[in-house]
């Protein structure tokens, strides 16, 4: 190339080079709103890490502007607001404690810190994406084998004998692992509830093969197809399991319950039991509420149904009592999959609740709760379930568009109360506002977590709370049942058991509110993963939902059934539809027309892809 054409080359770069700048400057503004927009996405709770490529293609930007894409994602990046991960596929950068944070609480680093990349289309990829443990090794295996099979003479010393009192089970149709049994009795004017958990601690031993992996895996995982249980299933559906008609060891929280739903004595012990029936909710429930249409549950059960309107009178005090001190109930309702026998979904549903797993849900509430303020007023070391109050600057975001919506809101962010929370749900219970003002309330509020220490329970209004309930499939139950045990035999003050507890729980509690979290975010990808594919065969049909959640890209509706899918902006062809982000709303330019959280539209199944657990409507109009 001669000097004449280098020079020629160079002024010609220069001037590309100028022409490329100058948008950069003149577009500052676009270019900050597309990063907000990206950042929206990556935020969004339906949102799958997913390649710039695909990304593109769901936000339907043409080819000629996809660079500008590639440039935002790659300023994120910069920024530490996103994170690439295998395959080139973007994510939201995770928050929260440093390193240096994790390392002085003592508190063990997450098993998850990578949320794995889930480009999977059945639920075993998942599970071996989240790297959760399935199979048990053989000496856990063996050990569980090892088990006696019904209870044996020796285990009975020093145990309260409540074999001839009336108690049942009461779970769901498909539940195996029964480890929660009630009693209730009248004395006098006062209820004697008890809650009689299976003592699973008297088969897993402190330290042994089969408790470090119990807390390994934290949790039992359930998923559409199958459970991934805590324990092998020699114990979880055998001799921990509440059998109908078999003799169990128990831990028994007794209540003595007035009037007015206060609690005025307990007493915790060590017990043996003998549950009479093994009842279901559906069984429980159509004898409370319809029982001229249950002759023959009527019938079968007569002997019960006395004890089972006593629960239902107890369970409506409880309600009302926790209610008045603030208790929040957010009203989402889980999902119920049908799968057939290929694990094809073939009927999904929301997960009913009724009168009867409410009054369950009232008598684990009050065991846990006087479980947790026996042992925060002694002072001994403990595992509790906390929820922090709810962060400042969100809470106040939240109130302030409560506010712009016409609801009164009389605290601010930082002074927020349960009972406030509690009153503006009451207030717009059965209007359109519901939906959304529910959301805002609930993603202000902090994660529920487990701590050593007893700071409370902003969301049950509750002074003290604990898990105490479910030591089959929940680690911190079990852990505190040994330190209960060790209490009541007089223990605790020996052979420095309480320095070890002190020394051993920050680290219990990190690592079961590690796997927690991946087991709800398994649990999560599944039910999404089904849906997708369940859809998939419903293409072209309409349906009636509600607006569940509203961005820069679209709305999201939520059908009777759950299942939830996007309308995308560009799908809107009757006006140019800006996000509206103070209200949570799509405003038409033209015609003014909004589409908000909580509204009704009648939408048709455009697209499902399983592996992007993605659903596309359309609207019909």
């Amino acid at each position: 190339m001669s000097r004449k054409s280098r020079k020629e080359y160079a002024k010609k770069k220069k001037n590309i080079q100028a022409q490329r700048q100058k948008p950069r400057r003149r577009d500052h503004q676009l270019f900050k709103n597309r990063k907000k927009m990206i950042m929206d996405l990556l935020s969004s709770k339906n949102y799958v890490p997913m390649r710039a490529k695909d990304m593109a293609m769901l936000l339907q930007i043409p080819k000629n502007q996809r660079y500008e894409l590639a440039e935002v994602l790659e300023d994120l990046v910069k920024e530490g607001k996103a994170d690439i991960l295998a395959g080139g596929k973007y994510q939201k950068a995770r928050q929260g404690e440093s390193t240096e944070e994790r390392r002085s609480s003592g508190s063990r680093e997450p098993a998850h810190e990578k949320k794995p990349r889930l480009q999977t289309v059945n639920i075993q990829d998942i599970v071996d994406a989240y790297e959760l443990p399935e199979e048990f090794p053989p000496k856990v295996q063996q050990m569980a084998c090892r088990c006696p099979q019904e209870v044996i003479p020796n285990d009975l010393n020093g145990r309260m004998d409540l074999r001839d009192w009336q108690m049942v089970t009461i779970d769901g149709e498909d539940a195996k692992d029964l480890d929660d049994a009630v009693s209730l009795t009248m004395e006098g004017d006062k209820y004697l509830l008890g809650v009689h958990i299976a003592d699973v601690s008297n088969y897993v031993q402190a330290g042994s093969a089969l408790d470090r992996e119990a807390l390994k895996r934290g949790t039992s995982v359930y998923l559409p197809d199958r459970v991934i249980p805590m324990l092998p299933r020699e114990l979880s559906n055998g001799i921990c399991s509440l059998n109908q008609g078999e003799d169990r060891l128990a831990l028994s929280c007794l209540m003595w319950i007035d009037p007015e739903g206060r609690v005025t004595d307990h007493k915790i012990a060590e017990t043996v039991i003998h549950v009479d029936r093994r009842m279901t909710y559906t069984v429980v429930n159509g004898i409370l509420t319809e029982p001229e249409n249950c002759p023959v549950w009527m019938e079968e059960y007569r002997e019960l149904v006395p004890m089972f309107r006593r629960m239902e009178q107890l369970s409506a005090l409880l309600r009302k009592r926790r209610a008045k001190r603030g208790a929040i109930e957010f009203e989402f309702p889980e999902s119920k999959i049908i799968l057939d026998e290929e694990g094809t979904p073939v009927e999904i549903r929301p997960y009913p609740s009724n009168t009867a797993t409410k009054l369950i849900e009232d008598f684990m509430l009050l065991a846990n709760e006087t479980v947790a303020r026996e042992y925060c007023t002694r002072k001994l070391p403990f595992v509790y379930r906390t929820h922090e109050k709810p962060d400042r600057e969100k809470m106040e975001g939240a109130l302030q568009l409560i506010r712009e919506l016409g609801i009164p809101v009389s605290k601010k962010g930082h002074d927020i109360t349960p009972v406030e929370v509690q009153k503006i749900l009451s207030g717009i219970e059965g209007t359109e506002t519901e939906a959304l003002v529910s959301r805002l309330l609930l993603r202000s509020m902090s994660r529920a977590v487990y701590t050593t220490d007893c700071v409370g329970h902003f969301g049950l209004a509750a002074e003290y709370y604990c898990h105490f309930t479910s030591p089959i499939r929940r680690y911190p139950d079990l852990q505190i049942h040994r330190i209960i045990k060790d209490d009541l035999r007089g223990r605790l003050d020996r052979d420095g058991r309480i320095a070890g507890y002190r020394q051993r729980l920050p680290e219990v509690a990190a690592q079961s509110s590690s796997t927690e979290q991946r087991a709800q975010e398994v649990e999560r990808e599944a039910v999404k993963l089904k849906k997708a594919e369940y859809m998939l065969e419903h293409l072209g049909e309409e349906y009636e939902g509600v607006i569940s959640g509203v961005t820069g890209w679209g709305f999201y509706v939520e059908l009777p059934n759950t299942v939830e899918g996007l309308v995308h902006i560009m799908s809107l062809r009757d006006d140019y539809y800006e996000f509206d982000e103070k209200s949570y709303r799509l405003v038409g330019e033209a015609t003014g027309r909004t589409f908000g959280m909580g509204q009704k539209v009648r939408v048709r199944v455009k697209d499902a892809v399983p592996v992007n657990r993605t659903i596309d409507f359309v609207l019909t109009e």
